[in-house]
């Protein structure tokens, strides 16, 4: 887990690369999926080949709407909001998906909030921790932190064009700000759908490399019709093509099926617990390579978010472990029927 998040910290370095290069957004997530998709489908074919269960019009229309909210929409807000702010405030954003998901499964009745137990309780002061510090984040920038600016700094003028940063606008920040939470509900969207695909169609490669296809199908379409210039779908041996490359081979294509392994045998929480990881990876590599400034503001709503993170998560864990006892006081006492039964 610690591997990747380190490959997803990578991943939002070369993002903020490609784009201060001049590189369009959409047409960055496009190449993404498109190297995504010729990575998957090879091993996808010949791994799961034996055991897919066959294609329904139901699983087809579930994968089709997994790459439009997971991949199509959550990659290109959060693409844009790493263009209008900078890698680590956007980083630290993501880390409301938790939340974002908790509302969400409320407000379609998927789960009840249950405010007489300890775990909703902190379920939802969780959720109300994460969004004050998300808002904390947009509205309040505070002094620079020059703790890593005494770090060695490399030049990277090299790899990209003259494009000069700055730091982001007051208006810049609240709109990346608003697409960072945005592309969170669209990410929770993404896996309340993806949960029922896994029961229904259990193949996880055939799930990545379909999800990609259509996100690929969907993300190309949309970039072609904002961006008609050809110089922006050009690739050449420069930053661009390194940052599609990586982001569609090691962040879809390695990352995603690393990332399953240790779902399947730690559990989700397990990996949720490490997200806050790739904030610090991330804010450190920034200040190192894209020369971002650190403020006071970010770093105490990061950690408010955090901490509403981690609230979410114990109560989640407290829930899962009194569904583990119910379950097994049940099984329990279905031997002790049966034997009064039978005298």
């Amino acid at each position: 887990m610690v591997v990747v998040q380190m490959l997803f910290s990578v991943l939002n370095i070369l993002i903020k690369l490609a784009l201060n290069d001049g590189m369009d957004a959409r047409v960055l997530v496009a190449y993404r999926f498109m190297f995504a998709v010729v990575f998957l489908c090879p091993i996808a074919f010949f791994v799961e080949r034996n055991t897919r269960p066959p294609l329904t019009r139901k699983v087809v229309l579930h994968l089709f709407l997994c790459g439009l909210f997971g991949f199509t929409i959550n990659q290109n807000l959060y693409v844009l909001a790493i263009k209008l702010t900078s890698a680590t405030f956007v980083t630290a954003i993501a880390n409301l998906t938790p939340a974002a998901t908790f509302i969400l499964v409320i407000l379609t009745r998927l789960e009840t909030l249950k405010l007489r137990k300890r775990a909703g309780q902190a379920k939802f002061v969780g959720t109300l921790i994460g969004m004050g510090g998300a808002m904390l984040l947009t509205f309040y920038k505070g002094p620079e932190l020059k703790l890593l600016r005494r770090l060695p700094r490399p030049k990277l003028t090299h790899i990209t064009k003259a494009h000069h940063t700055h730091p982001p606008s007051t208006g810049n920040q609240i709109l990346g700000s608003f697409l960072g939470i945005t592309s969170c509900f669209s990410y929770a969207t993404w896996l309340v759908i993806q949960a029922k695909v896994g029961e229904v169609y259990p193949c996880h490669y055939s799930i990545a490399a379909m999800v990609c296809l259509f996100g690929a199908i969907q993300s190309t379409i949309m970039a072609a019709c904002v961006e008609r210039d050809k110089e922006q779908w050009r690739l050449g041996l420069n930053i661009r093509l390194y940052s599609s490359a990586y982001a569609g081979l090691v962040a879809s294509g390695f990352a995603f099926p690393l990332l399953s392994w240790c779902l399947r045998k730690k559990g989700p929480l397990f990996i949720a617990v490490f997200s806050p990881l790739m904030l610090i990876f991330v804010a450190v590599l920034s200040s190192i390579l894209l020369n971002e400034a650190l403020y006071l503001g970010s770093v105490l709503g990061s950690i408010l978010i955090v901490g509403g993170l981690y609230l979410v998560l114990w109560g989640k864990a407290k829930e899962q472990a009194e569904v583990s006892k119910d379950d097994d006081m049940g099984r329990e006492s279905i031997p002790m029927t049966a034997t009064s039964e039978m005298k």
